[in-house]
């Protein structure tokens, strides 16, 4: 059992170099806001949020696609509750419906399968955005579909990987020394990714649980580490070589693509998009690249990529709430910006 109450005394005592640690993963900003952790640490330690959040990250041609797809005859978009709010180049998908486009919020993607099976002269299209984590279910769906012989799905997928991410993170000059990798992304790819990682940009890698004393203790480990080590401090859940089920799924259904970042433009390979067999199951995502702001004074894509903290857009706070989202990072339930704001991070 670690010393938890000494953990705190030395991060909060700390004073060597000065540290910048991101935490890649949106769960993770999450639990370090909830658990009040950043205010426990050094003023020589920051703690700045990274690319893990897919609906912020996602970019608004992408949705602004849905919004067409939506207003089709005999179509509808189903997504979950996040991407309703989340505005493209001028509206959301909560917006259209108001205009008469066909939308549904569901909680579990399989829930398509009956809607369509229930109604087959209409086609229904899946939001499919997410990380390694969510991209196996996707490949189960579709062999779901092709199982039960469903016509009448599609995909509109904007899923990405996250190594590319954290090597832009890495080379754009944010000053990061240390990343605390993703947990839930760990349990598919396991910790040897990440181990790589760290040898390849010669920086520091954690793979951390999600209770507020795994965080401190991984935050800790990140202050003694130097240089291309790792370690992984969640072995209940992650193992070396991760989950070989859900990775051969998903290559026997997607493939690497270039992948369009909100913030981060396009980053090649980070990707992954249905085989050229499975094409017919695509409601059109290729393409979708253009990353318009709704509102130009957002700094969502700065946040997302650790230039700047959720407190340092000059719209925070003010004409950007959780009431009033001018940004993907307010809407998400996993943004930055919203979990500083109802945890009054600073």
């Amino acid at each position: 059992m670690a010393d938890l109450n000494g953990i705190k005394r030395r991060l909060r005592e700390y004073d060597g170099e000065p540290l910048t640690i991101m935490e890649v993963c949106g769960t993770h900003t999450a639990a370090i806001s909830e658990n009040g952790i950043a205010d426990m640490l050094s003023p020589k330690i920051r703690l700045v949020s990274g690319p893990g959040c897919p609906v912020c990250v996602t970019v608004a041609s992408y949705i602004d696609r849905l919004l067409e797809l939506a207003m089709q005859p005999a179509m509808t978009v189903v997504t979950f509750g996040d991407m309703l709010r989340v505005r493209g180049s001028e509206k959301s998908l909560r917006d259209v419906t108001a205009e008469g486009a066909s939308v549904r919020m569901i909680y579990s993607p399989f829930e398509i399968l009956k809607l369509a099976e229930a109604e087959p002269d209409r086609t229904f299209v899946f939001a499919a955005v997410g990380f390694e984590t969510t991209t196996p279910v996707y490949a189960l769906m579709v062999e779901q579909l092709i199982q039960r012989n469903i016509k009448n799905v599609k995909l509109l997928t904007a899923l990405k990987t996250m190594p590319g991410a954290i090597r832009a993170v890495a080379a754009d000059g944010t000053a990061v020394t240390g990343f605390l990798a993703p947990g839930h992304v760990s349990v598919i790819t396991g910790h040897r990714l990440f181990e790589n990682m760290a040898k390849e940009l010669g920086m520091p890698f954690v793979t951390a649980g999600f209770e507020g004393a795994d965080l401190l203790c991984a935050v800790y480990a990140l202050t003694r580490l130097r240089g291309g080590r790792s370690l992984n401090m969640y072995p209940s859940v992650v193992t070396y070589d991760g989950n070989k089920a859900a990775q051969d799924i998903v290559n026997k259904y997607f493939e690497p693509c270039d992948g369009a970042w909100r913030g981060m433009g396009i980053i090649p390979r980070s990707g992954m998009k249905l085989k050229d067999e499975y094409a017919k199951y695509d409601a059109g995502s290729a393409g979708l690249t253009e990353d318009r702001l709704y509102n130009g004074a957002c700094a969502c894509g700065d946040v997302i990529s650790g230039r700047k903290s959720p407190n340092e857009c000059p719209m925070f706070g003010k004409g950007c709430t959780p009431d009033t989202p001018q940004g993907a990072c307010m809407v998400s339930m996993e943004g930055s910006c919203f979990h500083y704001y109802i945890n009054k991070r600073k």
